[in-house]
């Protein structure tokens, strides 16, 4: 049964994870009125204590402590314990936001989907420039795009390497592709590459649509810069867009609303801050009950074809034993 929450009292909120996203996630919730931030829990104790000193916050040491003092929380754990500690939170009546990926196996995003279903509760995705694109009116043009090409690639950091870089960053590119295109996947084809003691660090794949609709994925964590861009080809002209220098080339008829843009008068738009974007609007789900914009049936979606890829690159989705041992 999910937490009762009420307008007057301020939704409580935990962090799980006390590493990089973890970290953002906090400082995020700190800084929204109507939320208390109560705690951040990581196995790693130093870590937690870190964290939690920077948000001024508790530390815990096992995210179960938390269960009983949070209405809902944030999971950036790494991916290949997003659905313990999940079904951990789900089945104690918390609300859930999960880092992407939602999980590696669809057995797992079929539990959490289905626990949190049973239970009433919001089970939201971090996919959050799915927000910046139905802002800008892409996600509703009502036509079927003839083409997708993606690109996200960036230096080597040592973070998500727990799986593959299909989970950890093309996952992004293939929700977006899936709200873009709707139809099936029909056909997939992908060829994986990785630096000297590393796996799986670079992927492109070519998918074809069963409505003709061709889509090119290329993503990288062993690039020399960083690169981010998306084509999308109507009958009627393109749209490409410059994730790094957020600029926009549109020549079909509809006009792009500017949330692909900096701001002009000095207010962060979406585009300016995804993720404290997508936290808000987790929170106000949690307290008033409203569907996220990212369904998790969305996020497992994203995970199906994100397996067929690595499946297709013979590809492990998770980080082979050989390569943890020798870590």
């Amino acid at each position: 049964m999910s937490v009762n929450v009420t307008s007057s009292s301020p939704l409580r909120v935990g962090v799980v994870g006390a590493g990089f996203f973890g970290r953002l996630h906090a400082r995020k919730y700190a800084a929204l009125p109507g939320v208390e931030l109560i705690g951040i829990a990581d196995p790693e104790s130093a870590a937690a204590g870190d964290a939690a000193a920077q948000a001024g916050c508790a530390a815990y040491g096992n995210h179960r402590d938390m269960i009983g003092l949070v209405d809902a929380v944030s999971i950036a754990s790494p991916a290949s314990t997003h659905a313990a500690v999940a079904l951990d939170f789900l089945r104690a009546g918390v609300h859930v936001l999960v880092e992407k990926p939602l999980a590696v196996s669809l057995a797992d995003a079929d539990q959490m989907i289905a626990e949190a279903a049973r239970a009433g509760l919001v089970l939201q995705t971090g996919h959050q420039e799915r927000y910046v694109f139905a802002a800008s009116g892409l996600l509703s043009r009502g036509k079927a795009p003839l083409s997708i090409e993606c690109h996200r690639a960036g230096p080597f950091t040592g973070r998500g390497t727990d799986v593959s870089v299909v989970l950890d960053l093309m996952t992004h590119d293939l929700d977006l592709v899936h709200q873009l295109a709707p139809s099936p996947v029909a056909s997939v084809k992908a060829v994986a590459h990785h630096i000297p003691g590393s796996w799986s660090d670079e992927v492109k794949a070519i998918l074809r649509l069963e409505d003709g609709c061709r889509v090119s994925l290329f993503a990288s964590r062993m690039a020399e810069a960083r690169r981010r861009f998306m084509r999308v080809t109507y009958d009627d002209g393109l749209v490409e867009i410059d994730f790094i220098n957020r600029t926009v080339e549109n020549s079909t008829p509809d006009a792009i609303a500017p949330a692909f843009f900096p701001s002009t008068d000095g207010t962060p738009g979406i585009a300016d801050d995804p993720l404290g974007y997508a936290i808000a609007r987790f929170a106000d789900s949690a307290r008033t009950g409203r569907s996220p914009l990212v369904k998790p049936e969305d996020a497992r979606r994203a995970l199906d074809t994100a397996l067929s890829i690595l499946e297709a690159a013979r590809s492990p989705a998770m980080r082979p034993r050989a390569l943890m041992a020798a870590d």
